[in-house]
Formats: structure tokens, C-alpha cells, sequence
């Protein structure tokens, strides 16, 4: 439901700005420009669901040996105790405690392409345990969160950007990112137990997260000890070269299990085609509204509104050019790199607001495109607080970016 009004707030609002746009400031190319998006986003949709029906395919072949393996079972078993806290409604034990663990693990890594079908796995298992088809369950809104909040523990496409763009220390952005993608994904748990009354208060959720924190200030330590062209380096392998053993792993597991590896693959890989074409419609949906939305230029103004009211209060306003990417990100991943990319060719890749955006947009994940992709891929049509509790992950990611920028680099 919400997103039926967001939806319709896209156009509604677009078509406004560009009727005023027409009427006071003679544009008389706006609409032309806002059909072309139109085109340009649905066309963009596709290629995207298309492009993903391989990577899918593969994905899912595996997570289908894992499972069948074993492995996914091992996983279960490791992570069980936090999300049996976290994910109440889940049985003990259950298969889907180890899709959610393997696509949290690659989205911490930096491996979009391997995290969305795992994801989608996940959210199909989650779907045949919820008792309401077409009404979020508690358990798809928090595992959905975790993905919005983007844990990113190696952000390495951000730092392959800032390299290409003459950064003169492509990897300055990295422990900013890991402070603030690790506040979003706390806030995000919290907001939703809150919603969920979920208590996080016991020694098992304690002991995970206090672990946790630990695991990542020798990560931040390791990192900061190494020179930009080392972290490029050693994360790009260390993320590779653990997706490569976890397949092996699966594998060879699978062999100990005397299961027929090549038939199993082949049987989880027919799940693939299915689920990419039934997220063509969601995904075309939300991307052609993102694209008038941007086209009319409401954009702009809402960002001029927003400095205008920074500065009314007196506070420093170096980091207003920096929020349209802060903005776009919970719509679109594209479009936030591609304002994130125009920012630092503006304004400089070792500027404030060049390094900002670069820390903005490892902070948080693409909610609307996660919440439009995965339930649109199992017919969820009722997101609940889904939406509500991503945005407030987003919003702490976006607000601890702006002061950690402000720390390191002003």
C-alpha cells in the first residue's frame, strides 16, 4: 500500500513541477525529457531483470546444492541462536537461516551480483512459511531491513570509481563507510524490533553484536594499516577468493553426501529464468517512476529548498550538494552512482563532498529497488513497516555519513 502512494507521488509530483516549469519558466523540453525517461527506465528495467536471469540461474543452482549438501544446514546451526532472537517466527534449524546468513556474508563483501540471488532465495523460502501470501511477515520485513541498512564491510566498486577518478587515495572513504554502514544496519535491527517487540536486551543478541563490533574494529585496524593500492587489492581477492571456497565447499559436501552435484545444480538453476522474469514488472514499475520523478527536476528543488533551510539555521551547508545522492540512493542504486560520479567531477574526487557522497553511498542500500525486487519476486503487495523501518536505517547511515565526513575530512 505504501508504495502504491509512493508510486503515484513519483507522477503526481513530476507532472507538477513540470507543468510550473512550462507555465513560469518557459521549459517547453521538460516533458519531452520526462517521456524520454519514461522509455529510457522501462527499457532500463528489463535489461537489468534480463541481465540478472543468469547470475540467478547460477546462484541458485548452488544454494541448491548447499542445501541438499548440507552446507546451508552448517550455516543454520552457526547463526541459529541470533536469528531464532532476530527471526522468531522462523523454526530452529531452518534451511533459511543459512540463504539469509550467505546473502548477508555477500553483501558485507561487496558481491551485489551473488547477494541479490541469494536474496531472492531466501525470500522465497521466507514466503512458504508466511501464512499470509500476500501480507509481509515479520520475518521478511526484518531479513528485508538488513538488506536496505547495506552492511558493506569491503566497499571496493566505491573505491574502483574513486581510483578511476584520479583520487590521489581512492581508499580514504573505507573506515568512514564501515562506521557508517554499521550504525544504518544497527539502527535498522533496532527499528524494527521496536515495530516487532523483539527484545535485543539478552545475552545472545549481546554476545553476537558485541562480537561483531569487535570482528569489525580489527577489520577497520587491519585496513588502515595497509596503503590504497594493498586494501584494493587484498579486499578485491579476499572477497573473491571466499565466494570461490564457499562454492567448493558446497560441492565437496555435496560428494560426501554421494548427491548427484551437476543434476542438483541443474534442478535449483531452473528456478532462476522463473524468478527473473516475474521481477520485470516490479522493477520496471519503480524504475520509470524514479525517472520522471528526476526528470521534472523535483530533484533540484527539493535541494535547493533544503539549503535554503540549512542556512536559515545556521548551520554549515558543505554538505547540501552532497544530498541528492543521499536522496536518490533509497530509490535507485544507478541513479545514486551516477549523481555520486557527476559530484565528485564537479566538485573534485578529493574534495569534501566528493569524499561525502562516496561515504553516502556505501552507507545504505537501494530500498525501494530491494523492497520493489524481492517481494515483487514472491507477490508480497502488503509491505507493513517494511518501508517505514528501511527508511530509518537509510536516514541513520545518511546523518552518521554527513558526521563522519565531517570528522575525517573537513
Amino acid at each position: 500500500m505504501v508504495l502504491n502512494y509512493i508510486w503515484i507521488g513519483f507522477f503526481v509530483i513530476a507532472f507538477l513541477v513540470a507543468l510550473a516549469r512550462l507555465i513560469f519558466m518557459g521549459d517547453t523540453e521538460v516533458f519531452t525529457t520526462i517521456m524520454q525517461s519514461t522509455f529510457d527506465m522501462a527499457k532500463l528495467g528489463f535489461e537489468l531483470s534480463l541481465g540478472l536471469t543468469g547470475v540467478m540461474t547460477l546462484w541458485l543452482g548452488i544454494m541448491k546444492v548447499g542445501e541438499k549438501g548440507g552446507a546451508i544446514g552448517v550455516l543454520a546451526k552457526v547463526i541459529g541462536p541470533l536469528f531464532n532472537k532476530l527471526f522468531p517466527e522462523i523454526p530452529r534449524n531452518h534451511p533459511v537461516h543459512g540463504s539469509m546468513v550467505m546473502n548477508v556474508a555477500a553483501n558485507m563483501l561487496g558481491l551485489d551480483n551473488a547477494a541479490t540471488p541469494l536474496g531472492l532465495k531466501a525470500m522465497t523460502e521466507l514466503q512458504a512459511l508466511n501464512p499470509d501470501k500476500k501480507r509481509a511477515s515479520n520475518a521478511m520485513i526484518m531479513f528485508l531491513v538488513l538488506n536496505t541498512s547495506g552492511l558493506t564491510l569491503i566497499p571496493v566498486s566505491i573505491m574502483v570509481y574513486r581510483a578511476q577518478m584520479g583520487a590521489a587515495n581512492p581508499a580514504d572513504i573505507f573506515v568512514p563507510i564501515l562506521i557508517s554502514t554499521f550504525v544504518s544496519t544497527l539502527v535498522g535491527i533496532m527499528a524494527v524490533s521496536l515495530y516487532q517487540r523483539i527484545n535485543l536486551l539478552n545475552r545472545t543478541v549481546l554476545a553476537y553484536l558485541g562480537g561483531f563490533s569487535i570482528l569489525m574494529a580489527l577489520v577497520i585496524w587491519y585496513f588502515s594499516t595497509l596503503g590504497s593500492s594493498e586494501v584494493n587489492t587484498i579486499s578485491t581477492f579476499a572477497g573473491n577468493f571466499i565466494l570461490f571456497v564457499i562454492i567448493i565447499a558446497f560441492v565437496l559436501m555435496a560428494v560426501r553426501r554421494k548427491i548427484n552435484v551437476y543434476e542438483t545444480f541443474i534442478e535449483g538453476a531452473k528456478d532462476g529464468f522463473k524468478v527473473a522474469v516475474k521481477i520485470i514488472p516490479y522493477l520496471v514499475a519503480i524504475l520509470v517512476g524514479i525517472g520522471v520523478f528526476r526528470a521534472s527536476g523535483a530533484m533540484d528543488f527539493i535541494i535547493s529548498g533544503l539549503a535554503w533551510f540549512f542556512s536559515m539555521l545556521g548551520m554549515n551547508t558543505d554538505f547540501v550538494p552532497a544530498l541528492p545522492t543521499a536522496l536518490m540512493k533509497p530509490l535507485s542504486g544507478s541513479g545514486a552512482r551516477g549523481l555520486m560520479v557527476d559530484a565528485m567531477a564537479q566538485y573534485g574526487t578529493d574534495s569534501f563532498v566528493g569524499r561525502l557522497v562516496s561515504t553516502m553511498q556505501g552507507a545504505t542500500d537501494t530500498t525501494f529497488y530491494i523492497i520493489a525486487v524481492y517481494f515483487g519476486s514472491v507477490g508480497i503487495r502488503k509491505t507493513r513497516h517494511a518501508v517505514v523501518c528501511g527508511l530509518i536505517a537509510d536516514f541513520a547511515g545518511i546523518i552518521a555519513a554527513i558526521f563522519v565526513a565531517y570528522l575525517f575530512f573537513h
